[in-house]
């Protein structure tokens, strides 16, 4: 009787090992035949609703692939990536070299930019739009607050307080908007908010605020124009005191979006959008991303970003290979 019992707790702990180490499958393991593989993406809300595309046309390609894709900022994505509790981050940033020294492995796989946005009924909306603002300006705003009144950048003596927001979360906008005007993200005064739509939203939601957002979240999908209630702050970037027409191209996304490509629009403020895991990309992830460098491109433009370079998209291929 004894024997019986302690063969049957054998069996059962041999069972329930079983089940644990099944639980337990790297997901950038190859699934098995006829069998599912599920990727894990976290990160950057810049690279969010591209990843949410490309997820949706691969599955249609590849049923047996599943997804779970979450935004949180760049920071997060590259700490769940560098910890294991995903497959890809999706960063909006440079990859730091402390980073990589930590097993950090990146391609990049679109690029974008971040805008400054004002409330669009602010009383002083056509003189800004009319004049611009400098990276100095940004810096007297955001980093030394020597600039706290919208009569100082329109020449009124109304008094009208500059509420400027930013970022509470560690995030690719914030550092690409900070960097911009040579500081990083923890060098930003302003009322911290969550997250991308959070921040337009706290803009939209103040007529004297000023802000930035990637231009996803600055311009709407469906007309190509900036969202309702957000204005677009043009950079004076040569510095004369006006836009001139080469300076001139927020009105809609299209037309941002072809400045980023041309480089008018300087980097920063735009950037390169990076998928980050920790070593080698492996396994369906690797098939993935190598698709998303191939055909995947052709959903980049249709979806409000722009694409790499034939040579770029080519090194970033070479580098996983």
């Amino acid at each position: 009787m004894k024997s019986k019992f302690v063969y049957v707790n054998l069996v059962t702990v041999i069972f329930i090992l079983t089940i644990l180490f099944a639980g337990c499958v790297n997901s950038n393991e190859p699934a098995s035949a006829g069998g599912t593989s599920k990727i894990y993406v976290s990160g950057a809300f810049a690279l969010y609703p591209l990843m949410i595309e490309w997820s949706e046309q691969y599955k249609i390609l590849h049923p047996e692939i599943g997804f779970e894709i979450s935004a949180g900022g760049a920071g997060k994505g590259m700490t769940d990536a560098l910890s294991g509790m995903v497959d890809l981050g999706m960063v909006s940033r440079e990859i730091y070299p402390e980073e990589e020294a930590k097993g950090a492995v990146y391609v990049a796989v679109a690029k974008d930019a971040v805008v400054g946005t004002m409330n669009a009924n602010n009383p002083y909306l056509s003189e800004i739009q009319e004049k611009g603002l400098t990276a100095d300006t940004l810096k007297g705003i955001y980093i030394d607050q020597t600039i706290t009144n919208w009569d100082q950048l329109a020449g009124s003596s109304n008094g009208d307080p500059i509420n400027s927001y930013t970022r509470s979360d560690a995030c690719g906008a914030a550092a690409m908007w900070a960097k911009f005007f040579g500081f990083n993200q923890e060098d930003l005064h302003g009322i911290g908010v969550y997250a991308d739509p959070g921040l337009a939203e706290a803009v939209k939601s103040d007529t004297f605020g000023i802000g930035y957002n990637n231009i996803n979240y600055a311009y709407d999908a469906g007309t190509g124009e900036p969202i309702e209630g957000l204005a677009i702050i043009p950079l004076d970037l040569n510095g004369n005191g006006e836009i001139d027409p080469e300076e001139d191209f927020y009105s809609t996304r299209a037309e941002i979006m072809a400045a980023i490509g041309d480089g008018r629009y300087p980097s920063p403020p735009a950037r390169e959008l990076n998928l980050v895991t920790r070593g080698d990309f492996k396994g369906p992830t690797r098939d993935f991303v190598l698709w998303i460098l191939g055909d995947g491109q052709n959903y980049v433009e249709a979806t409000g970003y722009v694409s790499l370079s034939e040579d770029r998209i080519q090194s970033q291929i070479d580098k996983m290979n």
